[in-house]
């Protein structure tokens, strides 16, 4: 028979457990919801920047896919290459210099290893091309409600750019403080 009725299981979670052999101890992973807003969060910025800077007329383009059977269509195809790449300088420049997108940053939110050490500058580039997926037009919602449903059925709850890219997207107060992701 047991010392004690009550036996305590480390870590708590399933989503700890699988990533507890190689994850410091303590580190959280970020629940899906905070992940959704922390994207909204970006999406908006980056859209009020464009919108006051084109007084609309970029979006206007990104939108009008009536405009592709036309001679428009350079306009919109141009105006697509342009909004892709802009967030993937985005992403890929914020997470170089704060180690996690702004939207991330005030969900806080730290993108880290699998082992929970910071990520080179080299690791960025990859994973905002990843990211680009869900902003693109008319099916960047798609792709998004599509990984958030594989996240939240996968065991240890990490996004199919986290796996892809040998990351996790952790709670940063529950990381060391040397490796929550670019707190200057």
């Amino acid at each position: 028979m047991a010392d004690s009725p009550v036996s305590v299981h480390k870590p708590g979670t399933m989503a700890q457990a699988a990533v507890a052999a190689t994850a410091p101890e303590g580190m959280l992973i970020a629940p899906i919801w905070k992940r959704i807003v922390g994207l909204a969060l970006d999406a908006f910025l980056i859209t009020i920047v464009i919108a006051l800077l084109t007084q609309n007329r970029f979006f206007n383009y990104v939108m009008a896919i009536d405009l592709l059977l036309t001679s428009n269509a350079p306009y919109v195809i141009g105006s697509w290459i342009i909004h892709l790449t802009f967030y993937w300088l985005y992403f890929k420049y914020t997470g170089r210099h704060y180690g996690r997108s702004l939207g991330q940053r005030a969900m806080r939110i730290a993108i880290v290893h699998d082992d929970g050490s910071l990520l080179g500058i080299e690791h960025w580039g990859r994973r905002a091309a990843h990211k680009v997926k869900y902003v693109i037009p008319f099916f960047g919602v798609l792709f998004g409600l599509w990984d958030a449903f594989m996240t939240w059925r996968h065991e240890t709850k990490r996004s199919p750019i986290d796996l892809a890219n040998h990351t996790v997207a952790a709670v940063d107060w529950s990381l060391p403080v040397n490796t929550r992701g670019g707190l200057r």
